[in-house]
């Protein structure tokens, strides 16, 4: 794995190798939910689409019903379980993303909904919570 080196003091090299190593769990993690929903029937619209500087893991849509799916990865449970890491200011900011994306890609027929789900990674594999409808957009916007 490479680390970004900014040619500062050692405390700010280690903060950016921890945000590539995030990003790179996450890219990962974001695999992982991709295969798991297609492997139970649903079809991903969107990877990472992007509304400004806030962005939507992935959109997928199965039987009329598209969801909004926030991924988040973790390697153990020490900050608790990642479906937990999605509080009212990161669902804000996914319903307004959401709002985007109706509006450039929704049709008339569809049910749109938001889901969260979590990736647990450890030595033995990936555990996956799947939590569908997990929040509501009223208020959010």
């Amino acid at each position: 794995m490479e680390c970004f080196d900014a040619g500062v003091r050692l405390g700010v090299r280690i903060l950016a190798f921890m945000t590539v190593a995030s990003q790179l769990l996450g890219e990962e993690g974001e695999r992982i939910a991709e295969a798991w929903l297609v492997q139970r029937g649903w079809r991903i619209l969107d990877r990472r689409f992007r509304s400004g500087h806030r962005d939507l893991d992935l959109v997928a849509e199965r039987e009329g019903v598209v969801a909004f799916v926030e991924v988040k990865a973790r390697r153990g449970r020490r900050f608790g379980h990642p479906v937990e890491a999605v509080n009212w200011r990161k669902q804000r900011e996914l319903t307004r993303s959401a709002g985007v994306w109706i509006a450039r890609h929704g049709g008339a027929k569809q049910t749109f909904r938001f889901d969260v789900m979590g990736v647990l990674m450890d030595e033995s594999g990936a555990r996956i919570r799947h939590v569908e409808n997990a929040f509501s957009a009223k208020g959010s916007g």
